[in-house]
């Protein structure tokens, strides 16, 4: 039987950055292959090209070799959201449109347009927050917004970058448990990016370790564990805490070894 065709397929991908006459090799051959409806985290070292990774996916950033490409289900929908880690809702606009942004942007009719929107301020429990504006909200209910314009606008891929590091635990787990609800309705295709493993663990069916940098490709681990998951069963499962400690080792390997290793290279 032949594999099914990946959603994501990434050959070769290698990215330098040019600073004065130095030159900082930031990925390394990244190839990998997603399937439609994965949820894929790359988990890795500080500074080992993650974000990098993740802006050439999304278009921000060109790769100085290889290439990627996406295998699209339907043109008329947008190719991909960012989730970012600091928020990125606009601070102009209620909740409400900022939720419904993507979807007035496509020029939707608006009968359309409303039932998206208000489906998703229920479904991330905005709705008594529709008329706020981002400056009335906390952090966490930024991040609400943000993840609620993202499924919103029904983009073929969702790109996240440590959406929730700069929350507090209680609203990590909190919107971790709605991103996830809202995820096995529609399972869209996403790539995410994580320092917490136990994050990693949580919400992924695969997780892509990472070199420092250059970051190259050095693992994959598949979580068998059943959805969906909680933190509690993830940390009291002998085997998913045996994967904390392997994923724990990996890094610590690969930071020991950059601080020795890493020198910029002369252009």
């Amino acid at each position: 039987m032949h594999a099914p065709e990946a959603k994501i397929a990434i050959e070769g991908i290698a990215k330098v950055f040019y600073k004065k006459k130095q030159s900082i090799l930031a990925l390394q051959d990244i190839t990998l292959r997603i399937q439609d409806g994965e949820f894929v985290t790359l988990l890795g070292p500080s500074g080992c090209g993650k974000t990098t990774l993740l802006r050439i996916l999304a278009g921000l950033e060109k790769p100085s070799a290889g290439h990627f490409d996406v295998r699209r289900t339907d043109e008329q929908k947008p190719l991909q959201s960012m989730i970012f880690q600091e928020n990125g809702v606009i601070p102009w606009m209620t909740v409400e449109q900022n939720v419904a942004f993507g979807l007035n942007l496509r020029k939707l009719p608006a009968k359309l347009v409303k039932e998206r929107t208000h489906y998703y301020l229920e479904k991330t429990g905005l709705t008594p927050f529709a008329k706020l504006y981002p400056k009335e909200l906390s952090g966490g209910m930024k991040q609400r917004v943000s993840i609620a314009r993202a499924f919103a606008n029904d983009p073929e891929l969702l790109l996240m970058d440590e959406p929730f590091a700069a929350l507090d635990e209680q609203n990590k787990f909190i919107l971790q448990e709605e991103l996830l609800r809202i995820w096995e309705e529609h399972r869209k295709t996403v790539v995410f990016i994580t320092h917490s493993i136990d994050e990693a663990i949580l919400v992924s069916d695969r997780i892509v370790l990472m070199s420092a940098h250059p970051g190259r490709i050095v693992a994959e681990k598949r979580i068998d564990l059943p959805r969906p998951r909680s933190v509690e069963q993830i940390r009291s499962d002998p085997g998913m805490a045996q994967l904390f400690v392997e994923i724990w080792n990996h890094l610590q390997r690969e930071v020991q070894g950059a601080r020795s290793e890493f020198k910029p290279c002369k252009g």
